[in-house]
């Protein structure tokens, strides 16, 4: 039986590959040992997904190991060997502000882990598929040097630039910005990730994903946005706005979209590929919008205050153009808008709570 090996298989990403992948015939390995809950608290642990995956999904094995533990993934990877079709590696340090309180840390697994992962692929299944997720922050903070104009809830694009129509391309410069400490310990493994396709080559795509949401999210305030401002939303906890007026924009992809464009990458894969993997012009926000959907889908008014610190190299602007994945494969479409992912979202949140009771 054909193997799927998934790392951070407890985070959003990838515990909808599990499921889906899952669904579709292979043996799903996934490997997750909760750093989430040691950067950002118990309450972001991911346990409960571990849990769920391990209920509803008949033959799911999970292994709690590190993925920069290198006699742990050579212990696994050699157990399988070719019997390993596609890998996707969704594990990660996830957080601006929290790599620059653990540098090493934060580079050790974003960037050690990975290379930890490609080498074991490399030997063991070089047949397989390598599917990365990367992040729009590889772009550092170039995206703010766009034209860009202040409307009522949002900034845009200057109509006249060519990004305004679909979006922010794959051909803008990765070099010579502020990326954060954890956007450049994720350019480390995106550019070893591909050079692991162009030297090798190997099957390997990096996507270079903007807001990732959908319901298993543990959101925590350094990371999550949609499912962490919905959290505040329902509970009445206190939720801020840093920077930008709170009209800094974000497109959002839904897990299930976003793991469905790794299922369409896998079953015609390509060497070296990036992607750009947001929601577009299809799904995207504003915090005051963001804010405003909240407050209607829950029926309270949001407890928000207002800070003029925003993360070093956030984004003002950011939306995927995803044309050149759609090009590559032209069966793939979004199917989730911004309402549905948040009423989802809630819906999820409440039944956990009640469960809790």
């Amino acid at each position: 039986m054909p193997v799927a090996i998934v790392t951070g298989a407890a985070g959003l990403i990838g515990a909808e590959t599990c499921r889906s992948f899952a669904a579709k015939g292979l043996a799903v390995i996934g490997v997750d040992n909760d750093m989430r809950s040691y950067f950002f608290g118990p309450s972001a642990s991911t346990d409960w997904a571990r849990q769920r995956l391990e209920s509803d999904i008949e033959g799911y094995r999970h292994v709690n190991a590190d993925i920069r533990d290198e006699d742990a993934m050579e212990q696994l990877f050699a157990a399988h060997g070719t019997d390993i079709e596609v890998i996707v590696h969704a594990a990660a340090q996830p957080s601006h502000d929290w790599a620059a309180k653990e540098p090493f840390t934060d580079f050790s697994i974003n960037a050690q882990g990975t290379l930890v992962l490609l080498e074991k692929f490399r030997i063991h299944c070089p047949k397989a598929s390598f599917i990365f997720m990367s992040t729009n922050k590889v772009y550092g903070d170039r995206p703010n040097s766009l034209p860009l104009i202040e409307n009522e809830t949002r900034w845009e694009v200057d109509p006249d630039h060519p990004f305004a129509e679909h979006g922010i391309d794959e051909t803008m410069s990765i070099d010579q910005s502020k990326h954060s400490l954890f956007g450049a310990s994720k350019i480390a493994a995106d550019i070893m990730v591909q050079e692991y396709g162009r030297y090798f080559g190997l099957n390997t795509a990096c996507f270079r994903g903007g807001c990732l949401t959908g319901p298993g999210h543990s959101g925590a305030m350094l990371h999550g946005f949609l499912s962490y401002l919905m959290k505040c939303a329902i509970t009445g906890d206190a939720y801020t706005i840093f920077g930008h007026k709170g009209k800094q924009v974000r497109d959002n992809i839904h897990c299930s979209d976003l793991v469905n464009m790794l299922w369409h990458y896998h079953q015609a894969p390509r060497i070296g590929e990036v992607y750009n993997a947001g929601g577009g012009r299809f799904a995207n926000c504003s915090m005051q919008e963001a804010i405003a959907l909240s407050e209607q889908i829950s029926g309270k008014k949001m407890n928000w205050s207002y800070s003029d610190d925003n993360s070093s190299g956030d984004h003002i602007w950011w939306i995927s153009d995803t044309r050149k994945f759609q090009n590559h494969y032209p069966d793939w479409q979004y199917t989730m808008t911004i309402h549905q992912t948040l009423e989802e979202i809630h819906s999820d949140f409440v039944g956990r709570l009640q469960a809790a009771v």
